[in-house]
């Protein structure tokens, strides 16, 4: 790097913005972990709001924009699934990846009131996943054709060839 570039460091940031969060919000953090200079934090599902207002609000971490809402399914642990929503600063120029865990059948807070970029985040996760949230405005599918009736394609225990082939009636079948 030549003198005249910006030497700050995205990884030291981002573990001042997890120091701050734990400054303005004691014990909210379950886990942190910097992986490959990203940064992750889990926190309790019942607080992803709150959290998300802290680090969107405070000037110190600055996290203005939800770049991604998505989902990972883990089968056979407890709870099942990890929501992530992926945040970024603008201002800033950093990133911070947030894990919530929930289990089947169990809804997570919406960030519709945070960001309006949430909504279709939020339909995409459940259209593939299944996971449904408390509180969004119009949680209904996204991808999928609003008749599909097998399952959430993204889950582990989706068939790997799909449950059939639908088409719309309008369509010929080959």
């Amino acid at each position: 790097m030549t003198g005249d570039q910006n030497t700050d460091q995205p990884e030291e940031k981002l573990v001042a913005a997890v120091a701050r969060l734990e400054q303005l919000l004691p014990g909210v953090v379950e886990e942190s972990v910097v992986h490959r200079g990203d940064t992750a934090i889990r926190v309790p599902r019942e607080r992803i709001v709150e959290v998300c207002a802290v680090l969107r609000d405070d000037e110190q971490t600055n996290f203005d924009y939800l770049v991604d809402v998505t989902a990972v399914d883990w089968d056979l642990r407890e709870p099942r699934f990890d929501v992530v929503y992926h945040l970024y600063s603008i201002p800033l120029n950093h990133s911070l990846r947030i894990k919530v865990g929930v289990d089947e059948g169990v809804a997570v807070p919406t960030l519709t009131g945070l960001w309006h970029a949430a909504n279709w985040g939020e339909r995409e996760t459940y259209d593939m996943f299944g996971i449904t949230f408390e509180g969004h405005p119009d949680l209904r599918r996204i991808l999928l054709p609003e008749d599909w009736e097998d399952g959430f394609p993204l889950r582990k225990d989706f068939a790997i060839g799909g449950y059939g082939i639908w088409a719309a009636d309008n369509v010929p079948f080959r």
